[in-house]
């Protein structure tokens, strides 16, 4: 391909590793456990994108593809298992002690 194509694909490379950094931190200093998730998750997005780039920059697209959707089915499964492990372990709302029968009769009657 030409050379004006290369350096599209290192620029669009660029881009990419300017914009893992924000989600790098959040991985980091997440106030969360689901702001880290999201942030993993963002993070392997992109990652299978600049695969993708690197494919289009070395003219090897074929082989790069299928290294990037592998990526992003991992990524996303990944994700999945913490959602679920997650969901699992966090307390859901609401109260602690369970109603006994006259807080149910007071709810039904208005």
């Amino acid at each position: 391909m030409g050379e004006y194509f290369e350096l599209v694909a290192i620029v669009a490379g660029m881009v990419l590793l300017l914009l893992i950094a924000p989600p790098l931190y959040r991985i980091v200093i997440g106030p969360t456990a689901i702001d880290r998730i999201v942030a993993v998750n963002i993070v392997g997005t992109k990652t299978a994108v600049m695969l993708v780039v690197i494919g289009v920059a070395f003219e090897r697209v074929d082989m790069f593809v299928d290294f990037a959707l592998a990526y992003a089915l991992l990524n996303f499964i990944g994700s999945l298992a913490a959602a679920r492990y997650l969901h699992k372990t966090k307390p859901m709302g609401g109260t602690a002690e369970p109603l006994d029968g006259e807080d149910a009769k007071a709810s039904m009657n208005p």
